[in-house]
């Protein structure tokens, strides 16, 4: 008997991997997130699997839905949103199953911070503009952000943020981010990214509190924010550049090029080469 924790991606049914969908196919249990999985991927279960929403029950409740299969020696997928590892709450359900003695595995899926730049076309990492990218929300009743996370706190860096959970909190995470991005830095809010009713906003942190309603934003909301949402000129990345050598593409110089380059580092430097 084992327990697949398996993400479901952002909304799409589609978007489940394929190693995903083939469980969902071979387990006769499978405990689903009712209010973030949506139902049309409950089509890749087996006709006769039990199916589970776990939107009301609480962590006892699904562990006995754990003990219960075990009894019956028969597989589990626990099938999350987005991806396990981002704000899934699968730490608690591993230890339970640690003690129970249930062997358990993480099948990675899609998250809803890459399905919200695939929304917009946006690369979040660009070529001296950013190549880092936070993923983060701010404090909810069910649990809080380290204070050393905090957006203001995080915003120093000025890199691609992603805030997960951001609409109820718009005007506070706008401020917070305005203390050290520029006014005009791109900001991007996704609403249930790929999902049929999904809808997009695309502005600066000088515009987005005035040109969106206030509550029409709320619960499943991606903010994307950063210098590299941009999509002017900008600095392009060496990798594919002609001029280029790597591992698996040798650039050839003819031999004019290369005597030009040793009499150019002779003379910076004094030395022969």
């Amino acid at each position: 008997m084992k327990v697949y924790f398996v993400g479901a991606g952002p909304g799409a049914p589609d978007l489940i991997t394929l190693r995903g969908a083939k469980l969902l196919g071979s387990v006769q249990m499978v405990l689903y997130a009712g209010s973030l999985v949506p139902t049309e991927m409950l089509q890749h279960c087996r006709p006769d699997a039990e199916l589970i929403d776990t939107a009301q029950l609480d962590l006892e409740q699904q562990q006995a839905c754990y003990e219960r299969a075990k009894v019956q020696d028969i597989d589990v997928v626990r099938l999350h949103s987005g991806d396990p590892a981002i704000y899934g709450a699968t730490a608690e359900q591993m230890r339970r199953l640690e003690a129970l003695g249930i062997a358990y595995e993480v099948v990675p899926g899609v998250s809803s911070f890459t399905a919200a730049a695939s929304a917009v076309t946006a690369e979040l990492t660009k070529p001296e503009v950013s190549q880092t990218v936070i993923l983060t929300r701010v404090s909810g009743r069910a649990s809080a952000v380290p204070e050393l996370e905090s957006i203001a706190r995080l915003a120093e860096h000025q890199a691609t943020m992603c805030i997960f959970l951001s609409g109820p909190h718009l005007k506070k995470i706008v401020t917070d981010l305005r203390l050290h991005y520029p006014d005009t830095t791109p900001v991007t809010l996704v609403y249930r990214a790929t999902w049929p009713d999904q809808r997009v906003y695309q502005g600066t942190l000088a515009t987005v509190l005035e040109e969106t309603k206030r509550g029409a934003w709320n619960l499943t909301t991606m903010m994307l924010v950063g210098a590299a949402l941009d999509k002017g000129q900008q600095v392009e990345s060496s990798l594919y550049s002609k001029d280029f050598t790597h591992l698996f593409r040798v650039v050839k110089k003819n031999k004019k090029d290369n005597d030009a380059a040793e009499s150019v580092e002779i003379s910076a430097t004094g030395d022969e080469v």
